[in-house]
């Protein structure tokens, strides 16, 4: 691993010269944005229904079913950001009918098979997934469920689908970080996604009746909880050398760049 001990004891990893925290900035938005676009394709909706499910709910299900048959309370913890209510009604209902592992796990295919059918082109998957993996395992997963449920589910071999679920499973990382981040700041989940998406309130279950009134106090606080959430992730991604480092600032781009429409 190449790395360098700059004067104030900061660990730099390199890619194209840049330090992990450059790394970090570049590349998470994008494995953020990369690493949910299996969720609501015609292919995962269609995969939903053999199952019985209709989209949102094998979203809920086979998002939150790496924690098992657990009650609707647990899966709102992990996923925070959501309204409650609408939780617990996608979640009961859904594990009605399958449970919840199996529906996991036939997520999860759905996120194989995307990255078959969009990634299969890209040179360099190879050294992506060995960087993403390394990243993977580095990856301090205690306090962070949903992305301990994911860590623990058996990936594909073929390295296609391999890059499409390390990218899901580093979005989950990051996610998982944040939310912690978020609480520890003392933001509320609601408050804290009413500042970053605004226009997204209904698509996650609030009414008008669940508007929060926002101030500056609160948007520098969510923003502390942004720096707080790289402190959490930056060792992880602080393994990659320069090589690793290149690796999967160029995957994420060259995936971004295959998942667009």
């Amino acid at each position: 691993m190449s790395t360098l001990e700059p004067p104030d004891g900061t660990t730099w990893g390199y890619a194209a010269g840049m330090t992990t925290d450059q790394l970090i900035a570049s590349a998470c938005p994008l494995i953020r944005d990369n690493g949910w676009a299996y969720y609501f394709t015609p292919e995962t909706e269609a995969r939903g229904k053999e199952l019985g499910l209709d989209l949102f709910q094998f979203y809920f299900l086979g998002r939150g079913g790496v924690l098992g048959d657990v009650e609707a309370e647990v899966v709102i913890s992990a996923f925070g950001y959501f309204s409650p209510t609408a939780v617990r009604s996608m979640w009961e209902s859904g594990r009605a009918v399958i449970a919840p592992r199996d529906a996991a796990r036939a997520h999860l295919e759905c996120c194989a098979e995307l990255g078959r059918s969009r990634l299969a082109g890209i040179d360099g998957l190879e050294a992506y997934c060995d960087a993403a993996g390394a990243v993977n395992e580095a990856a301090d997963y205690v306090g962070l469920a949903l992305y301990a449920g994911f860590r623990g589910e058996p990936l594909a071999d073929d390295l296609p689908a391999r890059a499409m679920q390390l990218t899901a499973l580093l979005r989950e990382f990051r996610g998982g970080a944040h939310l912690l981040a978020v609480r520890a700041s003392g933001l509320d989940a609601k408050t804290a996604h009413a500042i970053a998406r605004p226009n997204d309130l209904a698509m996650f279950g609030w009414t008008d009746d669940d508007a929060v009134v926002i101030d500056e106090d609160q948007r520098r606080t969510l923003a502390a909880a942004e720096a707080l959430t790289d402190e959490l992730v930056r060792p992880a991604y602080g393994v990659l050398g320069e090589v690793g480092a290149a690796a999967l600032q160029t995957g994420v781009e060259q995936i971004a760049a295959a998942l667009a429409p």
